[in-house]
């Protein structure tokens, strides 16, 4: 039998602190009565139920109801402009340049008239042209000298062959009655004629339509219009046109005592 002592010693090393003997053991100490009360397992808590446990939680603030804000649309300005004010608007015509113009043209004095006529073929006068023999026959038909004196180099334009100076109709225009305004200055002239196309175009300021009219060009006086030379040998019936006019304008350039 183990004593009270050894007993203890034994319990200890094992660790085991309370122990309670199934029955009365011989040399051992008397039993303590506190030791003998089971004490009773406390009470488990009491869980909240988890509808109380979402009650706590902070419930989010009520979302306010949105309202829709008209926003301008994107669409462009051009687009919505009105119907009326888009068939008004301007449109920009694309300026077409005339082409540059071809002629050559010489002037003549024949007795109190001037002759700027066309020269058909680009060059001068030779004395065997019919185109030339045309015209000393106008000339002698109209009381005037037969054999005109040639004033200057003939008119050739355009005048440069390169370059970026104008030399549109317009300034072909200019050119030509300038030229003509500085001889009239030096020379006297009761009537201008103007044989031919380009002549009457750039010279009188008109077309086709003035032929065998009489025309009054501010600084170059009277002024008559003629078919060129070739078309006139080509339809001779525009002849007798051509003297009618001539026999109505004959008294300007005509001595009186003739």
């Amino acid at each position: 039998m183990l004593n009270e002592s050894r007993r203890r010693a034994y319990l200890t090393a094992m660790q085991v602190v309370t122990w309670l003997p199934r029955t009365e053991l011989p040399f051992a100490a008397p039993s303590r009565p506190e030791l003998l009360v089971v004490p009773e397992p406390p009470a488990a808590p009491v869980m909240a139920p988890p509808v109380a446990q979402v009650a706590a939680v902070p419930s989010k603030p009520a979302e306010r109801p949105k309202i829709e804000v008209p926003r301008p649309s994107v669409t462009p300005r051009a687009a919505s402009k009105p119907v009326a004010e888009a068939d008004t608007a301007p449109v920009v015509a694309k300026v077409v340049p005339l082409p540059t113009p071809r002629f050559a043209l010489q002037l003549l004095r024949a007795g109190r008239c001037l002759v700027l006529v066309e020269l058909p073929t680009g060059g001068a006068f030779q004395s065997r042209d019919p185109a030339y023999l045309l015209l000393k026959d106008m000339l002698r038909a109209a009381g005037l000298p037969d054999s005109p004196q040639i004033i200057g180099e003939p008119i050739r334009w355009p005048l440069l062959r390169r370059g970026n100076v104008d030399q549109g109709p317009e300034a072909a225009r200019e050119f030509v009655q300038g030229f003509l305004m500085a001889r009239l200055e030096d020379i006297e002239c009761a009537c201008l004629w103007l044989i031919g196309l380009p002549a009457v175009r750039f010279a009188g300021q008109a077309n086709a339509e003035a032929y065998h009219r009489d025309l009054d060009i501010e600084g170059l006086g009277c002024v008559w219009a003629l078919p060129g030379l070739e078309l006139l040998m080509d339809e001779p019936h525009r002849k007798a046109d051509v003297w009618q006019a001539m026999r109505r304008l004959m008294a300007r350039w005509k001595p009186i005592n003739e």
